[in-house]
């Protein structure tokens, strides 16, 4: 019955766990559904106005979503790292512990992350697209 209890807390701990690293991939997702949509209608304000400082914003903006979308991805790294080694413990050893900063090193700091291979696929196309748009705009 002991064993049972026990692990019934590990893997209540482990959903804890496991719902965190859910909410930040949903929050990294939706920071790049709003910097595609920031840019878009930036690019709008522009044509409108014809003024390039818009498209200079645009970069600003999409810089600042990068750091973000980063700060995302190591939290989320980090948890799946204390994911592991809650995993790993013996179920008499579950306390509930739910900070991840010791695992806040390599791969998991927040400049690691900033350049994910993701994000540069990413966010490096959009600043390739906004340099597009800016050299396009000042013929």
């Amino acid at each position: 019955m002991a064993s049972e209890i026990n692990i019934e807390k590990k893997l209540k701990h482990l959903d804890f766990i496991q719902l965190v690293i859910t909410r930040m991939n949903v929050n990294s997702f939706l920071i790049k559904g709003w910097s595609v949509t920031l840019i878009a209608a930036l690019f709008a304000f522009a044509a409108k106005e014809s003024d390039k400082n818009f498209i200079v914003i645009t970069y600003i903006s999409t810089f600042a979503f990068w750091m973000l979308d980063g700060y995302y991805l190591s939290q989320e790294r980090q948890y799946r790292s204390l994911y592991d080694k809650v995993r790993n413990l013996k179920e008499d050893e579950i306390d509930f512990d739910m900070n991840a900063k010791a695992f806040n090193r390599g791969r998991n700091s927040w400049f690691k992350s900033l350049f994910a291979e993701i994000f540069l696929y990413f966010y490096g196309a959009l600043m390739i697209i906004i340099l597009a748009v800016l050299i396009a705009v000042k013929r």
